[in-house]
């Protein structure tokens, strides 16, 4: 095996007992600190290991410490039938990799890394590293104190989805570590004015191109960008800017490596015995048997872990639709009803319910986030009304329907109008989140920047009017890297992202200040976060000219602020469009996406325009604008409170 590399190991912390009362727990499905007695952990003379195997004829720790030798260190198994197997170790040091040797009832021999360590090998090897987590002190108090505050649901939330390995990337090509990434990206999220980043799984994974989503350590940060201290460091740093941080973590499904869950003891532990219910025929993986209590306080532990080791601010649950669904992605004769006929998977719901109300009662101020892509009701309700307890839901729907809509050529869209419109129908049914994520620059789907029509200057204009519509749109915001600048290629996870296409440009280092520009007055109107939530943070003015192809809307704060948004998606500049306002006055443009800045065109209003005296849209008064070609207004009352 490789020789790991690593850096100065931290000392080790005092060892947690298992007690009754923890196998109780454990068995119950109720236990969400294993972490804490499971696994490896240090002491000052070696080590004491704690595994689950209730099907293993015997298990013995294999490593660095006993030349991996499977007769030196054999495990005992608990007499209280828990399944639970242990042992302590002399002379095992941090930095020393080691696995689990697990020999079935049938006889085979299994060398399993350990569910619950908190580092692994370096890619492409498979084993466990004992390691522990102290050695990071903390410096972010300011932000945990407030978290609460920047992250509830009347806050601006802006997020920045990132790949850590290939956001950017050594001259040579080369991954950057945890340590260096805090001070690039943290500075770049603040400069652009996002509110958080959310990084895709960082959860140890052996195939570097499943972007983390195939998952083998529930409890280690891939090692791939440095050690566990390392990405505490990055976290951190993120904070102390006043960064908030979102883990993409998933309890949807997990791979079949050798060294991983499946068949853990020779027999299906983690995962559902019939493939109807414990394989993933889309992604080719295992699923969680959410039935299993041991499995359930396994999958709450690592959503606990994350949340208090690493001060993780939310959490974004993946595929929650294939969770809550038996039938998901199969055919007739492949899926196996509940008991009662139906096709929702009961023991999923339950455990997503008691996921969400643990993660809220014990770390207050964090976020809990569905990636659900059906009309499942109430997913962003609380439990005790029958939701499933979730504080936002990413809107698919929004998202599906806006790029369809934006990929049409603007001749055409007048017959489309619906799907700009439709969402605003639902918007306040969930808690709903805006994404504009990887998986619509991957597979063969292009970048943004190439899915919109026209020449060159039609795309940048036509992504300009998209992101200054979704962000004067209800619910919080996520873009992937790159999108805020107009990557051309689509993304790969082998090479960083395109960077010199700012340099020097006009149209590309326009759309960065543009996506920058929206963040910061997004950040600053109430009007444009404060009611995302509430039906009254919004009110039409035109949602009708299909015609014009033209939006017309308010959105308003819950201390009666308001900013107009109109937009114009066509390339046709509009002059005297009569939009009824609510007030007289003098209505400022704050943005205008057509500005010159940002590579548009200068058609606008030169800084703002008086009202009229002239009914429009039931209003006495209204706004003769020049609209911009592909084009968004933001406008706000002179004297109103920024």
């Amino acid at each position: 095996m490789p020789t790991l590399k690593t850096r100065e190991a931290p000392a080790a912390r005092a060892v947690t007992a298992l007690g009754e009362q923890d196998t109780h727990l454990f068995r119950e499905g109720t236990h969400s600190r294993l972490h804490q007695t499971f696994g490896c952990h240090l002491h000052a003379t070696g080590a004491s290991f704690r595994l689950w195997a209730p099907n293993a004829r015997s298990v013995s720790v294999i490593g660095d410490f006993n030349d991996w030798n499977v007769d030196t260190d054999p495990a005992r198994a608990r007499a209280d039938g828990s399944g639970i197997w242990e042992l302590d170790v002399k002379g095992v040091e941090a930095g020393q990799r080691y696995k689990f040797a697990v020999i079935t009832q049938a006889g085979a021999r299994l060398e399993k890394a350990d569910p619950f360590a908190f580092r692994a090998e370096l890619a492409p090897g498979t084993a466990s590293v004992a390691w522990s987590l102290d050695g990071h002190a903390w410096a972010d108090g300011v932000w945990m104190a407030g978290r609460a505050t920047a992250q509830a649901l009347n806050a601006p939330m802006s997020v920045y989805e990132v790949h850590l390995g290939s956001w950017r990337r050594t001259e040579s090509g080369e991954m950057l570590d945890y340590r260096t990434m805090a001070r690039l990206l943290t500075k770049y999220v603040t400069d652009l004015g996002f509110t958080h980043v959310e990084l895709m799984p960082i959860t140890e994974h052996p195939f570097y191109g499943s972007w983390g989503y195939q998952t083998t350590g529930y409890f280690a940060p891939t090692s791939r960008y440095g050690t566990p201290q390392d990405f505490k460091f990055l976290v951190d740093t993120l904070h102390q800017a006043g960064i908030g941080v979102i883990l993409d973590w998933v309890p949807s499904h997990f791979p079949a490596d050798a060294h991983g869950l499946a068949e853990f003891d020779g027999s299906h532990l983690y995962e559902h015995a019939d493939p109807r219910q414990g394989f993933h025929p889309e992604w080719s993986s295992s699923i969680f048997n959410y039935g299993r209590n041991e499995v359930r306080s396994f999958l709450l532990s690592s959503a606990m872990f994350w949340l208090g080791e690493y001060h993780i601010d939310a959490l974004r649950v993946d595929a929650v639709a294939s969770m809550l669904y038996l039938d998901y992605s199969r055919k007739e004769g492949e899926w196996i009803p509940n008991v009662h006929g139906g096709r929702e998977n009961l023991e999923a719901i339950a455990f997503l319910r008691q996921l969400n109300e643990s993660a809220y009662r014990d770390h207050p101020g964090v976020q809990v986030i569905a990636e659900e892509s059906t009309a499942w009701p109430m997913v962003s309700r609380p439990t005790y009304i029958g939701g499933l307890g979730f504080g936002m839901k990413w809107n698919m729907g929004w998202m599906h329907d806006t790029l369809a809509y934006m990929h049409e050529d603007p001749i055409h869209r007048r017959w489309h109008h619906g799907q700009l419109t439709f969402s605003l129908a639902y918007a306040f049914n969930e808690n709903f989140m805006l994404p504009l994520s990887h998986d619509e620059v991957v597979h063969g789907k292009g970048s943004l920047i190439e899915k919109m029509p026209g020449d060159d200057w039609k795309k940048f204009a036509n992504l300009r009017l998209l992101y200054g519509h979704m962000w004067a749109h209800p619910g919080k915001k996520l873009l992937f890297m790159g999108c805020e600048f107009g990557q051309r290629r689509e993304w790969s996870h082998d090479r960083e992202l395109d960077w010199g296409l700012i340099d020097g440009s006009q149209t590309h280092g326009g759309l960065q200040r543009w996506v920058t520009d929206l963040n910061h007055l997004y950040r600053n109107e109430p009007a444009l976060h404060e009611q995302d939530f509430d039906a009254a943070g919004f009110e039409w003015i035109d949602g009708a000219d299909a015609d014009g192809s033209v939006l017309s809307y308010l959105r308003k704060s819950g201390h009666g602020d308001a900013v107009l948004v109109v937009a114009n998606f066509t390339p046709l500049p509009r002059e005297n469009y009569l939009v009824g306002v609510p007030a007289p006055g003098h209505w400022r443009e704050l943005l205008n996406s057509d500005a010159a800045i940002y590579g548009g065109s200068g058609v606008g209003n030169q800084g703002g325009v008086d009202s009229v005296p002239v009914a429009a849209h039931g209003r006495f008064h209204a706004l003769n604008l020049q609209l911009p070609p592909l084009g968004v207004l933001v406008l706000k009352i002179e004297g109103a409170a920024s």
